[in-house]
């Protein structure tokens, strides 16, 4: 066990764990953050999509040790109010059905656009391609993510 000193969704936490704990079940287990949500388990599926400064990262395979001083954000930690742009979209567009994958699905669309506030088609369906949705929601996710554009 080792001591990590973190700054998740604008908040220094401390947690004591394994250096090779995956940060989906530091921020679950040791900080009660589960919006983020496990899906596979080995980074295929997009479910536990976090921010690790500014960049959409798979936290089911990133150890705790590597994140050092690094800004984590969540789901939560997106807005308060869930009133960010692409959450907003996300409820204008009708996305969500089950739900499961969308928090995996809106970290990456906001990284997405943080890069790029403009993308083609092409560019939205390379970015989100790996975010997995059971549902079969992809139509109107693109559409959400342009949205998302117009209005940030």
């Amino acid at each position: 066990m080792a001591q990590y000193t973190l700054f998740v969704n604008g908040e220094t936490k401390t947690v004591e764990v394994d250096p090779s704990t995956p940060m989906l079940w530091v921020l679950r287990d040791h900080l009660d953050l589960v919006g983020t949500k496990f899906g596979c388990g080995i980074a295929q599926c997009g479910a536990c999509t976090i921010h690790l400064n500014g960049t959409a990262v798979r936290s089911c395979q990133l150890p705790v040790s590597t994140v050092g001083n690094g800004e984590v954000i969540t789901i939560e930690g997106l807005s308060e109010n869930g009133d960010h742009p692409v959450q907003l979209a996300w409820i204008k567009q009708d996305v969500p059905q089950c739900g499961y994958c969308q928090a995996g699905q809106i970290m990456t669309a906001t990284a997405l656009l943080k890069q790029n506030p403009n993308p083609t088609d092409e560019e939205i369906e390379s970015a989100m391609a790996g975010n997995l949705c059971r549902c079969g929601t992809y139509v109107r996710i693109k559409k959400a993510v342009k949205d998302a554009a117009a209005n940030l």
